[in-house]
């Protein structure tokens, strides 16, 4: 717009000829302001551009995955699925060889069944207990009854029953009165034994069953989520662990791909909010642009993100500035279907400043300058369009089909 026109005058109109009249130095020294001015002004609007209307090509629709992992190591004795196979909650997905832990389970369960005998012993022993304490309560009466009256005829002064009869009556009642708290001690033993004793063995042994069992199930895996098995490639004897060899990977299905993740330049911090118009073309849907809004925009940088070691952190180490994480959705529902999780695209987002140019207190240059913003966004708007319709040609072209 500066240097043809006055070429063309130049060399038409006034007959001037290249590399005579018309030279570099002539041109720059004739055209050297607007050529300046014409500069400045391309920086001023490239500037204003990309500041008020910031684009990215780091656009993401994230999804997760959940890791297929034992909670147990083992070696495999069964595989129930394939790789690629849908499955469903619940769904085994392989088995561990469980061979000690089904010995363990009988073993616990053996100890469970041989206290309730000693259960059904016990109540044999507390019967006989009681039985025993019956006799010993009878021969304690019997030999009470013979001193109490051998010693009431040796009171009343009477010569049938000497001192001697009644002392041995006597040593013969506390011997039976020893034998009495003896059997009444069994059964207390024995009732205790009942109450206490077995049944607290036996609460033992099933938690012990309980743990056996708990160990068992571990070796079974299940699919925790409904999902696609993938990297699934475990074999019979394949040996897997929760720490170092996981199975393979399950992709849930409940993923909806309506959510995608930009990471802006840290210069548009102050300028990209909730609410703000966005655009996004993705590789896999060529030739469509998308028209997305801003949901949400993290107040923190992940460059800056630290974890607690024994190193001071210096900041040097970390020489990536890092990005704003922008969340984006389709402005309407559906627009996004069809594109992969995981796809990569790019992303424009738009000021808007339509509700301040509605203020009646603007003033002119501010009105001019909301507008100028506001119209430049058409530039970003139209150099997105071209990139989609680029995109195809530059990955399947220029950069040998891959």
């Amino acid at each position: 717009m500066t240097i043809l026109p006055d070429y063309l005058i130049r060399r038409y109109v006034q007959g001037k000829r290249i590399g005579h009249e018309i030279t570099f130095f002539s041109v720059w020294y004739e055209l050297r302001w607007g050529i300046t001015v014409c500069a400045i002004m391309a920086i001023s609007l490239i500037t204003v551009v990309f500041f008020y209307h910031p684009s990215t090509y780091n656009v993401r629709s994230f999804f997760r995955t959940v890791t297929i992992l034992p909670e147990s190591g083992g070696r495999v004795s069964e595989v129930r699925v394939k790789n690629g196979q849908v499955v469903q909650v619940g769904d085994l997905l392989f088995r561990i060889d469980a061979a000690s832990q089904r010995a363990a389970v009988e073993a616990a369960q053996s100890k469970v069944e041989e206290i309730d005998a000693l259960i059904e012993v016990a109540d044999s022993e507390l019967a006989a207990a009681a039985a025993g304490v019956d006799q010993a309560q009878a021969a304690f009466d019997l030999v009470e009854e013979d001193y109490l009256r051998s010693k009431t005829l040796l009171d009343r002064g009477s010569g049938a029953v000497p001192q001697s009869e009644v002392d041995r009556l006597r040593n013969q009642m506390n011997a039976k009165q020893g034998a009495l708290d003896a059997a009444i001690a069994n059964r207390k033993y024995a009732e205790q034994k009942i109450t206490v004793q077995l049944p607290s063995q036996r609460t033992s042994a099933v938690a012990s069953l309980e743990q056996a069992e708990t160990e068992l199930a571990k070796t079974e895996v299940f699919a925790g989520v409904n999902g696609r098995v993938e990297q699934f490639v475990l074999q019979v004897g394949d040996y897997v662990s929760p720490v170092l060899r996981p199975a393979g990977i399950l992709v849930p299905a409940s993923f909806s791909g309506q959510r995608f993740v930009a990471g802006f330049d840290q210069l548009a911090a102050s300028v990209v909010k909730p609410g703000m118009p966005a655009e996004i073309t993705c590789m896999a849907k060529p030739f469509t642009v998308i028209p997305m809004v801003v949901v949400g925009v993290q107040d923190v940088i992940p460059a800056g993100q630290i974890r607690q070691t024994d190193n001071l952190m210096d900041p040097q180490d970390n020489p990536r500035p890092g990005t704003i994480t922008v969340a984006l959705e389709p402005l309407y529902e559906g627009q996004a279907d069809g594109i992969p999780p995981g796809s990569s695209c790019i992303a424009n987002a738009y000021t808007n400043n339509h509700d301040k140019l509605q203020a009646e207190d603007l003033s002119m240059g501010r009105w001019l300058f909301y507008h100028v913003v506001d119209t430049v966004g058409v530039v970003h708007a139209a150099g997105l369009r071209i990139r989609a319709l680029l995109m195809p040609v530059q990955l399947l072209v220029f950069s040998g089909g891959h």
